[in-house]
């Protein structure tokens, strides 16, 4: 008879359990999907809907508690899965903004080392950005993983159902507002990593202008391109960790900030 008992408390359960589990995937599958290091293009989109299901299924039991009752009525479920949807998308893009400082820095880099060129578009990577501010981008996967990043992640994730409870949605205003501020702080963030860069370029630049109008006659442009490709390479040679170790602060430090980190 208890037996029974505990079968029949379970299948009366089991409708809230599956909503819960379902809600909470909405947010997670999509957040995930946009995170760095989860949701790179690189990762194959099957290995990231497992990834999606397996945090899922570790953050089901802290966060079932906190969800809405199942609705009775379709337009109110869809409802629901869609302001959940849109706090997953707004928390995976915004830690994803962040992240991309490090491959901006690399366009940066680029264009000041003269890797890349404004007017001249990357064939090997089909013109979709320099090779170092690729290499920057699969760089981000192994700081995720290798600086503990990925349990700040998670926690932000936990996190935003206080800043955003389940089933209320995404203010508009404040969504918009702290997108602006994050995109800023990506590109602060960028310009700080090339700033170093950036001075050794406009010096060299500006030195190549000088000798240019001193003596018209010698093309010094095309003479000192290979000097600015190789000097280059060894500036970034030289700091190349000092930029990834300042990019893995900042990244600590401005998630910890976030307001539900708090």
């Amino acid at each position: 008879m208890a037996g029974g008992d505990s079968l029949a408390g379970f299948l009366a359960t089991l409708p809230q359990e599956a909503f819960a589990f379902a809600l909470i995937l909405t947010r997670v599958s999509a957040a995930v999907m946009l995170m760095p290091g989860f949701g790179m293009s690189e990762i194959p989109a099957m290995l990231r809907a497992g990834i999606a299901l397996l945090v899922n299924l570790v953050l089901l039991p802290l966060l079932a508690p906190h969800m809405p009752p199942a609705p009775q009525d379709g337009a109110a479920t869809l409802r629901l899965v869609a302001a959940e949807l849109s706090a997953g998308l707004w928390l995976g893009l915004f830690i994803q903004t962040l992240a991309l400082a490090l491959p901006v820095a690399g366009e940066v880099i680029s264009l000041m080392t003269g890797l890349s060129s404004v007017i001249v578009p990357d064939q090997d990577f089909n013109g979709s950005g320099p090779g170092l501010s690729r290499a920057f981008s699969l760089l981000i996967p192994i700081f995720v993983f290798a600086t503990d990043l990925h349990s700040l992640l998670l926690s932000a994730l936990v996190s935003s159902y206080d800043l955003i409870p389940a089933g209320q949605g995404l203010p508009a205003a404040d969504g918009a507002a702290s997108f602006v501020a994050i995109v800023g702080e990506s590109f602060r963030l960028a310009l700080r990593l090339a700033s170093p860069f950036l001075f050794a370029g406009l010096l060299w630049q500006a030195g190549l202008a000088l000798a240019g109008r001193v003596i018209r006659q010698i093309p010094f442009y095309f003479i000192a391109m290979p000097a600015q490709i190789m000097g280059g390479l060894v500036l970034l040679a030289f700091l190349l960790r000092f930029l990834l170790a300042a990019y893995a602060a900042a990244m600590h430090q401005d998630l910890l900030a976030w307001p539900a980190m708090r």
